[in-house]
């Protein structure tokens, strides 16, 4: 596995602009070598996505899910980020636990479920995609194009090899705010955008704490507004005609995206005719995609707590997942499913991110028996 983890690790796909390709024929190759009938998808140009499936008579098709890419190394680290480097019982290296290391613990879990046939019925496959990072394209390309019939999934995301059931999902709209210029000298004669935007702000700020962030999902948390980006301006002495700023707003499962989008709306025309502001969302920006969640009382869920107790895990509840992932796109199939991997979400974005080596092993058991317990052969 760890041999596995650093070629793995060696093919830079940081996103962007991921350039997943040449890691995906890598794990095409880990695949095929166990038998299964695989093809990659370069749904475009250096952006891949590897499928792979074994058949193993009737039941229902169980999916390991992750992704290739991983977010830029960044600075700061203290040895090559593409060179898997152990130290005290780690792994060191950019996609250690995000999400290269889950990758490597599911086909690995393939590897032993393939050579144990008799133990379990069904179709087992593996969806490792490109883009996870950014706008979930490669999750999103396959459930569009290929629709495949799945009915149970495993995300490979770090979670210290917990069983996570939610997720949150996102939203970013660019909102535009309209003024006039004029010669900064005589700044009454225009409408300063970025004053106008700013009371806009103060609005969206006060109806976060007021009314959104007490939208509250148990395992999730708060649903949030935030601010994440600003630009506006012409030049030193222009009073701005137009200023533009991006929001980012955090749904828990439950929320609708259309109404989100219609709550948007509203607090522009309130914006409006409190302030005098003219703003409109001229867009949004891309993002991975909705918040869900697997019911607690469905199988998987347990199969997965279960499977974790026996290697380790000492919590027995499932938990939530603050980011988003592909568990959403995944559900849109009607397939039931859970988040687990190895590693910390609080290391994964960060300089000499790692996997623990006893994590990292026991995700490709914990992996291999929930598969197991959710397609067991009769008289097995």
């Amino acid at each position: 596995m760890t041999s596995s983890l650093e070629t793995l690790v060696s093919f830079n796909t940081e996103n962007p602009p991921g350039r997943e390709v040449e890691a995906a024929a890598y794990l095409d190759t880990l695949l095929a070598e166990a038998g299964f009938e695989t093809r990659r998808d370069e749904f475009m140009p250096g952006r891949s996505n590897v499928i792979a499936t074994l058949s193993n008579g009737s039941g229902p098709t169980f999916a390991f899910n992750s992704h290739i890419d991983v977010v830029p190394a960044g600075g700061q680290w203290t040895t090559d980020p593409f060179r898997l480097h152990e130290r005290d019982g780690r792994l060191y290296g950019r996609g250690a636990c995000d999400a290269k290391g889950p990758i490597v613990a599911m086909i690995e879990a393939m590897h032993m479920l393939a050579a144990d046939r008799a133990s379990w019925s069904g179709t087992l496959m593996a969806a490792f995609v490109a883009d996870e990072e950014t706008e979930s394209r490669g999750a999103k390309h396959l459930v569009a194009k290929d629709k495949p019939p799945v009915d149970l999934v495993v995300i490979g995301e770090p979670t210290s090899n917990g069983t996570v059931t939610a997720h949150k999902g996102s939203l970013r709209p660019i909102v535009r705010v309209h003024g006039e210029t004029a010669h900064s000298g005589t700044p009454d004669l225009g409408e300063n955008a970025i004053f106008k935007a700013a009371r806009l702000m103060g609005l969206l700020e006060d109806h976060h704490h007021t009314h959104i962030c007490k939208r509250c999902h148990p395992l999730v948390g708060n649903a949030s507004l935030t601010i994440v980006r600003v630009k506006g301006g012409l030049a030193d002495n222009i009073v701005p005609d137009a200023c533009e700023f991006m929001l980012d707003r955090r749904m828990v499962p439950g929320e609708d995206e259309e109404a989100v989008k219609r709550e948007f709306q509203a607090l522009l025309d309130t914006a409006r005719a409190e302030f005098g502001v003219r703003a409109e969302i001229v867009g949004y920006q891309p993002t991975t995609g909705a918040a869900t969640e697997t019911d607690r009382s469905h199988p998987i869920v347990q199969a997965s707590l279960d499977a974790g107790h026996a290697h380790g895990v000492t919590n027995n509840e499932p938990g939530g997942f603050q980011g988003g992932c592909d568990l959403v796109h995944f559900r849109s199939l009607g397939a039931q499913g859970t988040v687990i991997g190895p590693g910390s979400l609080a290391i994964a974005h960060k300089p000499n991110e790692y996997v623990p080596i006893n994590e990292f092993v026991s995700a490709s058991l914990i992996y291999r028996d929930v598969a197991l317990r959710m397609m067991r052969s009769v008289g097995a």
